[in-house]
């Protein structure tokens, strides 16, 4: 049978509905994988659908590009630390972005050569050039932030808003001259800005924004997409991107709204730093009046606890400590102990990064609570442990005024009756600020790697060092 283009469409519905089922499904842990299963079916279909379209007149170089994308994602797939996914994340937003852009100058320069070219057309492929672009340059400066291989804190100096709005506008006005014109040259330096304004962007941005940076990023690969839909007339492009585009908005809103921060103020403005510098522990942290406790003391507390809380932040990816955190939990509850997990909508560097994490150790669902549901059980718990986590649990975001964070709701750990800190160091969080609750009464830093701290509770309460 003939594929014809009533079949490629009605593929591509199938294949869009697919994506909106995967998105939904993603909304809640519980339904996550059944979600992905959707959409990477839709995907497989939207693929074949396109391959099987008349347009496309020899499969060599198509076959070749999808067996050594296959080959190198799934190198990258099997390879890859949960702690590495946020800068994977960014890495694929970037291939987004320069895909967008190739297309577009290639359709550009087959078009011109065929003579097909007009207004319509060319206003198209500027706006998935631009959008591709900031994209690509936006994400590959966020992949090195998140890598390691530039420095976390903003980049900030003077007339640095109003350079990128001078280059903003020229981004425009060449854009609207290619449309107009079709000029090469204005296609050429219109992307030569975009790219800039890409980097220039990102470097304001520290490292407390960077799970913001991410979503909006996504957003930002969504609406390339879309345009790119437009220039090759492909309706599921279209739909995917704004989809994309779309739901990356909204969560990025949600999470400046989880911060009590304007997306301006994220966009353009960026605080925070790399995580501080200095390792000072035990001796430091008496001097400035801050207790450190033991294993030993953890294991005292927490085995005769009614109840457990454990927050988790990106020093528990970094220990890779959430298997050792689901053997606690497990030791716990064969106690009687209740355990539960808060999350914190910006806690890791990409949002929902800690679900994924605990999801990856077969923690159970109904243990792992967001920030609302949460707050309200602080008081009534014994101990609180946090793993890793330092902003999201901050008092200075409610008590002090002049603080970067100030207003940013938090987990409020400091009203449980004992708080233990598991940190390497001192080290202040992603905002760089220092961390109040390490001052109060009820609040103990137990200094070392995280995961081998928490097995030697494991090992404690399973009788071996206790």
């Amino acid at each position: 049978m003939e594929f014809t283009v009533n079949h490629q469409a009605l593929a591509y519905l199938v294949a869009a509905i697919l994506f909106i089922l995967g998105l939904k499904g993603l909304t809640h842990p519980a339904s996550a994988r059944r979600g992905n299963l959707y959409a990477m079916l839709g995907m497989v279909i939207a693929v074949v659908a396109t391959l099987l379209a008349r347009e496309v007149q020899s499969y060599g170089f198509i076959l070749a590009g999808i067996a050594g994308g296959a080959i190198l994602g799934s190198g990258v797939a099997m390879r890859i630390q949960m702690t590495a996914m946020p800068q994977l994340v960014a890495a694929l937003h970037s291939f987004v972005g320069l895909a967008a852009v190739l297309v577009g100058i290639g359709t550009f320069l087959s078009k011109d050569a065929a003579g097909q070219l007009n207004a319509v057309l060319m206003g198209e492929i500027s706006a998935g050039v631009v959008i591709g672009a900031i994209t690509f340059t936006g994400s590959v400066i966020a992949f090195g932030k998140l890598q390691g291989l530039l420095s976390g804190a903003p980049v900030k100096f003077r007339g640095q808003h109003l350079l990128n709005a001078v280059i903003g506008a020229l981004t425009i006005a060449l854009a609207l001259h290619f449309a107009m014109t079709g000029s090469l040259v204005s296609l050429a330096l219109m992307t030569v800005l975009a790219l800039v304004i890409g980097v220039t962007l990102i470097i304001p941005i520290g490292g407390a924004d960077m799970p913001v940076i991410i979503s909006m990023l996504n957003s930002y690969s969504g609406w390339a997409a879309a345009a790119t839909g437009f220039t090759l007339h492909n309706p599921l492009l279209i739909i995917v991107g704004a989809i994309v585009g779309c739901s990356g908005a909204i969560l990025s809103f949600i999470m400046c709204r989880a911060m009590n921060r304007s997306i301006l103020h994220v966009v353009f403005g960026g605080f925070g730093s790399d995580g501080g510098s200095g390792d000072s522990t035990g001796a430091q942290a008496a001097e400035k009046g801050i207790k450190s406790a033991a294993i030993e003391d953890v294991v005292y507390w927490i085995e005769d606890a009614n109840k457990v809380i454990i927050v988790p932040g990106y020093g528990m990816a970094v220990a890779q400590a959430q298997h050792a955190l689901k053997e606690l939990s497990e030791l716990l509850g064969a106690r009687g102990v209740e355990v539960k997990f808060a999350i914190h909508p910006v806690a890791g560097r990409m949002p929902g990064h800690m679900n994924v994490l605990l999801a990856e150790a077969d923690i159970p669902y109904d243990q792992v609570l967001e920030m609302d549901e949460i707050n309200p059980e602080f008081p009534g718990t014994d101990v609180v442990l946090v793993v890793g986590a330092n902003d999201v649990v901050n008092p200075a975001a409610k008590e002090d005024p002049t603080s970067p964070i100030y207003g940013m709701p938090i987990l409020e750990a400091g009203r449980a009756r004992q708080v233990y800190f598991l940190k390497r160091s001192m080290r202040p969080g992603y905002s760089g600020v220092d961390n109040l609750l390490f001052y109060q009464d009820n609040t103990y830093l137990v200094f070392g790697d995280a995961k081998d701290t928490i097995e030697g509770m494991n090992t404690a309460l399973k009788g071996g060092g206790h």
